[in-house]
């Protein structure tokens, strides 16, 4: 058994990224920000579609379709369709904040 809460490097120069399942239509990630956002012009686009679930920390999300930036708190979460652009727009800079990203066709 692993926890997503552990195992966490003390240094995050980048958002720390690690798949911990994949098969043929699905791919589960484990995602650490500290601080970490999408530069400034860039968006997610995506051919798979992104089920995406805050275990902890705080960020907020930002869509090109121009509705208004999701802020996500722990145990929040959302579905993202493949193609809907988004990215991330802030990540608390002062606790670790942990996704669960599950890709899936």
């Amino acid at each position: 058994m692993t926890s997503l809460l552990q195992s966490i490097p003390a240094a995050l120069p980048e958002e720390l990224v690690e798949t911990l399942c994949r098969a043929e239509h699905v791919r589960i990630e484990r995602i650490v920000s500290r601080g970490h956002a999408s530069p400034p012009d860039f968006w997610y686009d995506q051919e798979w579609h992104e089920f995406v679930l805050l275990v902890s920390g705080r960020a907020r999300l930002a869509f090109a379709d121009g509705r208004p930036p999701l802020d996500l708190a722990p145990g929040d979460w959302l579905d993202i369709r493949a193609r809907e652009r988004h990215r991330v727009a802030w990540t608390d800079p002062d606790q670790d904040t942990v996704w669960l990203a599950v890709h899936y066709r």
